[in-house]
């Protein structure tokens, strides 16, 4: 059974209810008859039995008594015997009941003590069982007779025979409607199973596309919404991961156009001065440099991402990391006559990896400073909000569409989609940012308009206020 298929399961499971179902009704029939037409029976032969003994308790068992009893049987639906002797109850009933005779040595006692004695069984000669009861008659001198009250008894379908054809009328009618109601539970249960099969097919060959439509609420309605959302998510993956493919494909292919050009001319000899020469060598500095840098990055952010990375917590004095990443900057800042408005709450601590969080310092001033424009201001802010240590870099040049600010941070994600070299870098510079922000528990968000510019908004827990909670608890 563990081989079988849900459906089949389910069909044994309905074929033995109505089964079940059958046989319930089966005994039941049988209960009715037992207790109803039995037991009315054998009440009324017992009351019968009685009525008639009691008449003839005194005197001696005389022909007209017997007559009157011999002419009760003739007007009753029952058999009655009248001997004097038990004895001769086997001359006027020569039958055995279930195959043994009429009257058993146990008989004796009950009777001799003024009882009636039950009898019913199976008759061969009859072909049919009877019930009957034998009653003594007691005189003045003690018993003077004997009497035998028998009737055959009605075959359950006789008993029946008038409610049958109602049986059948109903039973029909259950089973009908009971075919409906499977007919169409089966077909709200598998068709949608089969469809998913189908569709798990398609997906098995890489066409994501498809998706369940059933309109319902109920556990299939939800397996469906929930195929359908991994439907979509491994759509979405696919087409990120070609995305992917094409985007480290274009960022490899340049430098190595660079380098393999400029080998070539270098190799060949052809420039006209050891100045131009040295300028192709720099180049190709500058390109293994890019390279080397793409690749790095790239590993990097897997490593963060598959969680093989263990950052080292440390309390960190993060105002002086920002002033000491940002001083890395002066060079390009004043090349650019960015002016920078800096606010700083210099008592700041926070609990981390001081080597990512200047990462997460750098990369997002980088980018800031990267798409500003000249003369230009530049604002920092860092500060604490409600808990939370709040770093915020905005600048006032490229803003970002809105419909790509969901996409910032995703591997080689750039909103110019030129890739213009003067400005772009890899790609992996803010996803980097995200997932070592992530790490520290913190957030990432972007916000950009045209009218306040571009912020990029970072929050980390903040390592003096999370102290004070805790004392508090």
């Amino acid at each position: 059974m563990k081989n079988w298929t849900l459906s089949r399961k389910l069909l044994a499971v309905l074929l033995s209810s109505v089964a079940f179902t059958i046989l319930f009704s089966f005994f039941f029939i049988h209960f009715l008859y037992s207790k109803l037409y039995l037991d009315s029976m054998e009440e009324s032969i017992v009351y019968q039995g009685k009525r008639t003994a009691s008449h003839y308790h005194y005197g001696e068992l005389s022909d007209e008594i017997i007559e009157k009893i011999q002419w009760y049987n003739i007007v009753s639906e029952y058999e009655i015997i009248v001997v004097d002797q038990l004895d001769d109850l086997t001359t006027y009933f020569p039958y055995k009941i279930d195959y043994k005779n009429l009257i058993d040595k146990d008989d004796y006692p009950s009777l001799e003590k003024g009882a009636y004695v039950l009898k019913k069984g199976y008759v061969e000669e009859l072909g049919r069982e009877i019930l009957g009861a034998i009653f003594p008659i007691k005189g003045n001198d003690g018993l003077i007779g004997f009497i035998y009250i028998y009737v055959p008894l009605a075959d359950i379908q006789d008993v029946f025979r008038e409610s049958i054809p109602i049986l059948i009328a109903v039973g029909s009618l259950f089973f009908f409607i009971l075919f409906l109601v499977v007919n169409r539970a089966w077909q709200s249960i598998f068709k949608p199973l089969q469809d998913l099969q189908h569709l798990s097919g398609e997906i098995s060959k890489g066409n994501y596309s498809n998706r369940m439509h059933t309109g319902r609420n109920d556990e299939i309605g939800q397996l469906a919404q929930a195929f359908n959302s991994m439907s979509q998510s491994l759509e979405q993956q696919e087409e990120q991961k070609k995305e992917f493919t094409s985007n480290i494909v274009h960022e490899l292919r340049t430098p190595l156009t660079y380098i393999s050009g400029y080998v070539h001319v270098l190799q060949e000899k052809i420039y006209s001065s050891p100045e131009e020469a040295e300028s192709y060598l720099s180049t190709i500095e500058k390109e293994t440099a890019r390279l080397n840098k793409l690749i790095n990055d790239l590993a990097e952010l897997n490593h963060l991402q598959a969680g093989m990375y263990t950052i080292e917590r440390q309390p960190i004095a993060i105002a002086q990391l920002l002033l000491d990443t940002l001083e890395l900057f002066h060079f390009r800042l004043t090349e650019k006559n960015l002016d920078v408005q800096l606010e700083l709450e210099e008592d700041l601590i926070v609990e981390g990896d001081p080597q990512r969080i200047q990462q997460v310092f750098y990369n997002t001033i980088d980018n800031a400073i990267k798409y500003s424009d000249a003369h230009c201001p530049l604002s920092i802010l860092l500060k604490e909000m409600t808990g939370l240590a709040s770093f915020r870099v905005t600048n006032s040049g490229i803003t970002i569409p809105e419909e790509d600010i969901s996409r910032i941070g995703e591997r080689f994600f750039r909103t110019d989609k030129a890739r213009n070299r003067t400005t772009g870098g890899t790609g992996l510079g803010l996803s980097i940012v995200k997932e070592i922000v992530r790490m520290h528990d913190g957030t990432f968000k972007i916000i950009s308009d045209e009218t306040t510019g571009t912020t990029v908004k970072i929050e980390l827990p903040c390592l003096t206020i999370r102290g004070k909670e805790d004392k508090r608890d």
